[in-house]
């Protein structure tokens, strides 16, 4: 990845946002030639979940998802600011953050549960988030140890 003067994240980032500019895309599940979903991107929601007791990693993937969303309100979709747009037409693209050793566990279905609306066109779980100790192990509540399962979210919202 070409390194930009911000850091390799702002520079993924504008790429993916220049990737959602310029003429208005078919509103499908589709991609395009570099794998990115046909969507306006109109803004990104990021978010951070943690399973302190229990170490399940799709909870803590599902806190992440809902940090994103729960401070935002999007009248546009329902309001129609933006001619010929509705909720229906909605486009969502979740990123996740999670650790490599337990990506396996994660149930994507139950991920995608907690969104009320929006067409979710692709999930894609990435290399990130954290395992640490909580620093507390209590059986009673389902610990297998200490473990601390943390993930980060990215919520792609578009049309």
């Amino acid at each position: 990845m070409k390194r930009c003067e911000r850091g390799v994240l702002s520079c993924s980032l504008r790429q993916f946002a220049r990737s959602m500019e310029g003429e208005r895309r078919p509103t499908t599940a589709e991609e395009d030639e570099e794998g990115v979903p046909s969507m306006k991107l109109l803004f990104v929601e990021m978010g951070v979940g943690y399973d302190q007791h229990g170490q399940d990693i799709t909870t803590a993937a599902m806190r992440a998802c809902r940090d994103a969303i729960s401070s935002n309100s999007i009248p546009a979709f329902r309001r129609g600011s933006i001619p010929g747009v509705n909720s229906d037409q909605m486009k969502l693209v979740i990123k996740l953050g999670v650790p490599r050793s337990t990506q396996h566990l994660l149930d994507i279905e139950r991920v995608k549960s907690i969104f009320p609306y929006g067409e979710i066109i692709k999930v894609e779980v990435v290399d990130g988030g954290m395992i640490c100790s909580s620093g507390v192990y209590l059986e009673a509540m389902g610990d297998k140890n200490d473990d601390c399962y943390i993930v980060n979210a990215a919520i792609y919202v578009g049309y």
